[in-house]
């Protein structure tokens, strides 16, 4: 086959493989990267090669790893450029003293460490021809690394860039971004030279290099940036320049003896940081970069990993040594140093396990030192298992030592918790204020979802907050859009469209109970779920449309909150009727029915003139199903008002799905409990209110409670009697 042909053959494979493995990391909770570089170990000898030598034999045959070789290199180059591009001066702004300690010493430490491991690995994977300062530098360059891509994906996604543990960890993340390049650079002018004495003019002329641009090169690229400013665009032939001068650079660099990717990323860093610039550039640039090259990049590095070679008790020892090494340096040395600096306990062991975030650079590094001859195969093979274990280890510990009830407390947002209450009501603001939780997808189509809330919610005889959530789910694990600089802007953008959409809202002096939560999210169900349980909310009220392309009613996100979720969840099914003037409540006996017409009950509460219709339908010669004890007392306590405005009404019929459709044509909302079958029928909401979501002529409320032991109308009904006896 001609060699062309089997290397873009070779291209589908790695980017089929990549994207599917690396959607499996993302449904574990994992980065997308690492199931991306677990993918090209997969097709490598580790695994591919070892199961299939002859197939693994036939789609990589020698003669196409240069081609996959020049690829990766050239992915390597724009990445460096795009990881030097998002490198932020803001994030050098905040602690930068405590940041510039623990950053040094969480680097020092374990660069120590693994020069003192490279006494013991030196004599066991190393051979005379590389000398023992390259190798020492190399190993403890490899153990101080902090991959700050994705570092600063698991911040966004965690909500952290509004908490001091986020911004120190940047600050933390960035100066030792800058400082560890430069140590990889000593290190590679050291191996290509073969020691310090003879490496000074290398390193001489990276630091003149450095200076011009920062200095001159900057100064041009200015010009671009006030270019930008005047067209507000940025057109292909001045991409093209940006491009030339990132290779020239990268060029540059590896003609003064360290590498192509240092020039790269002393261009992306030098970029002015203006954010419609650096936006443009960086959405243009990365999607070929993220898709096409790096998974070449992986999998070029998978090829050349190869786990069969720790095919000893002692090589596995010498593994656990490098890992153990690597994680205790990392997190010892910035635990220390945080907790002298005078962070608290839980905030420095977190900012650890941050710091051992290696990832990607971590590849790159071991590479560039795999590509030198400096490392063996068995200590790439041995450092890669590393990289992988590290990363992967960072979001659970996070969660562990950091939850999520404690990032709510540290986040700096204001979202007054109790407003819009009378102050002759101020005795009552001990008890609970009465929450529902709002998940909004588009906050200009949903004002009826934010209406029904504001409606069941507010009576202003009690503390109530109504939640619109919105969750802003990122696509990419190290985009652009995941930094977190770019996830403040859709964050402030999202929640500027939810205020329109609050002032929108009838009556006005409902709008000051209504506070928006917007959050970055890598599971809209999931977090939905979290987020109800950390606000105490008492309903979950999730909007519904049919899907598109499947039969499956409940295969979407409001399936899995109405499964999942540990509160009383309502869908609202929105026919585009605003009133609320009278309501229809099937009752059939059920607890999710008794939900239903509780919340009818508060409705009449909270609204002099809406009326309600408790419609019972029994088959021939049936007892009518009685209310439950539950609702027998809360009628009971119900003022003589609002009962008076309750109808039921008992109907013999032998369809009662047709009775029911029929009476919803004379009402404005129909509230129905899911049906018997629920918690069977996983793929829809039971056949009987399946079926009335399809035909039912008003719009349409589906409950389903989640214990017997909630109530929606307590502290409703203790006003309403202080008020009668006063």
């Amino acid at each position: 086959m001609h060699t062309v042909v089997l290397v873009l053959v070779e291209v589908l494979v790695v980017i089929g493989l990549s994207r599917l493995v690396g959607l499996g990391f993302r449904w574990i909770n994992q980065p997308l990267v690492i199931g991306e570089i677990v993918a090209g170990i997969m097709l490598g000898p580790s695994l591919f090669g070892w199961v299939a030598p002859g197939l693994a034999a036939t789609l990589f045959p020698p003669e196409t790893i240069p081609f996959l070789n020049v690829l990766s290199q050239v992915g390597l180059i724009f990445f460096m450029f795009l990881i030097g591009l998002e490198l932020n001066p803001k994030y050098l702004s905040g602690n930068l003293e405590i940041a510039v300690l623990t950053s040094h010493v969480s680097i020092l430490v374990p660069f120590s460490l693994g020069t003192l491991l490279a006494v013991l690995l030196y004599p066991l994977v190393s051979n005379a021809s590389v000398s023992f300062t390259a190798f020492a530098l190399f190993l403890g360059a490899a153990m101080s690394i902090t991959a700050f891509p994705v570092l600063a994906r698991i911040i966004t996604e965690n909500n952290l860039q509004g908490t001091r543990l986020g911004t120190l960890a940047l600050t933390c993340a960035a100066v030792d971004d800058v400082t560890a390049w430069c140590l990889l650079a000593v290190a590679i002018a050291v191996a290509r030279t073969g020691g310090i004495t003879s490496a000074f003019p290398t390193i001489i002329a990276s630091i003149v290099y450095i200076g011009l641009m920062v200095t001159v090169g900057r100064k041009f690229l200015q010009r671009l940036s006030a270019y930008y400013r005047r067209t507000g665009r940025l057109n292909q032939f001045v991409l093209a320049l940006i491009y030339v001068g990132v290779v020239a650079s990268a060029l540059i660099t590896e003609l003064i003896g360290i590498h192509l990717i240092f020039g790269a990323f002393l261009v992306g860093a030098a970029m002015p940081k203006n954010a419609g610039l650096v936006r443009e550039i960086a959405v243009k640039t990365e999607d070929f970069v993220l898709i096409f090259l790096l998974p070449v990049f992986f999998a070029y590095s998978g090829l050349r990993t190869e786990i069969g070679l720790l095919n000893s008790p002692e090589l596995w020892v010498l593994c656990l040594s490098v890992l153990g090494v690597a994680i205790i340096g990392k997190y010892v040395g910035t635990y220390v140093a945080a907790r002298v600096s005078g962070i608290n306990n839980r905030e420095a062991s977190a900012l650890g396990w941050l710091m051992n975030t290696r990832g990607l650079t971590e590849l790159i590094v071991l590479n560039i030192g795999l590509s030198l001859g400096v490392i063996s195969p068995l200590l790439f093979t041995m450092l890669v298992i590393m990289a992988l274990v590290t990363t992967f280890m960072t979001s659970p510990l996070l969660e562990r030592t950091y939850p999520k009830k404690l990032i709510k407390l540290d986040v700096i947002e204001q979202e007054p918790e109790e407003t819009g209450v009378d102050t002759c009501a101020s005795k009552d603001l001990q008890s609970r204020p009465y929450r529902i939780l709002v998940p909004v997808a588009n906050p200009t189509t949903q004002k009826g979802l934010m209406q029904l809330a504001v409606a069941i919610a507010v009576n202003y005889k009690q503390p109530a907050v109504v939640h619109p959530l919105s969750l802003i789910e990122l696509e990419e694990d190290y985009a652009f859009e995941s930094t977190p600089q770019e996830a403040d802007r859709l964050i402030a953008e999202r929640r500027q469209q939810l205020e329109e959409l609050i002032s929108r809202l009838e009556p006005s002096e409902a709008r000051s109970y209504v506070h928006p939560i917007v959050r970055i999210s890598n599971n809209v169900a999931r977090q939905t779920s979290q987020i109800a349980l950390l606000e105490q909310v008492n309903l979950i009220l999730v909007g519904w449309h049919r899907p598109a392309f499947s039969h499956n009613r409940l295969g979407g996100r409001v399936g899995q909150i109405l499964t999942n979720a540990p509160v009383d969840v309502a869908v609202f099914i929105n026919r585009g009727e605003e009133r609320l003037e009278s309501l229809l409540v099937p009752y059939s006996a059920n607890i999710h029915d008794d939900l239903a017409l509780i919340l009818a009950l508060r409705l009449l509460v909270n609204h002099d003139t809406c009326r309600l219709q408790i419609l019972q339908v029994v088959a021939d010669n049936q007892v009518k199903n009685e209310l439950s004890y539950e609702l027998h007392t809360i009628m009971e306590q119900l003022p003589q008002s609002v009962r008076d405005r309750i109808n039921i009404k008992v109907v013999e019929a032998a369809e009662p799905i047709k009775a029911v459709v029929a009476a919803s044509e004379a009402v404005d909302l129909t509230i129905a409990g899911t049906s018997r079958a629920w918690g069977i029928e996983r793929q829809t909401l039971g056949r009987y209110t399946d079926e009335l979501a399809i035909e039912c002529r008003s719009s349409l409320l589906i409950t389903r409670r989640y214990s017997q032991f909630t109530s929606h109308l307590a502290n409703v009904l203790s006003n309403e009697k202080s008020e009668m006896k006063s």
